[in-house]
């Protein structure tokens, strides 16, 4: 299986945070969501946590399991979700990989 997304480790130790704080069921992954990707303003990346849809293809990261729709495959390769914390501001960022 092709895995199309690279997750760094500082973005699986947060992932694994809010599954440790926020309540997240058992059942639940992570599910990388996108939206648009066609003319001017690109594809727009989200991260959720969802159960597996019909639709999906996921993979396994560290134990974490990670859905994403099949449809959406070519827009995640060449990716990578990273976690970032400056000084006023914390989060997931998703970036190329180079």
């Amino acid at each position: 299986m092709i895995i199309p997304i690279n997750i760094t480790p500082k973005a699986l130790d947060e992932v694994r945070h809010i599954f440790e704080t926020k309540n997240i069921p058992n059942d639940y992954g992570l599910r990388i969501l996108v939206e648009g990707g066609g003319g001017c303003g690109g594809a727009q990346f989200r991260l959720g946590f969802d159960k597996e849809k019909e639709g999906d293809a996921h993979f396994v990261k560290d134990g974490i399991m990670v859905y994403y729709e099949k449809r959406q495959f070519l827009f995640l390769v060449g990716k990578e979700i990273d976690f970032e914390e400056r000084t006023n501001e914390r989060g997931f960022i998703f970036k190329d990989v180079k």
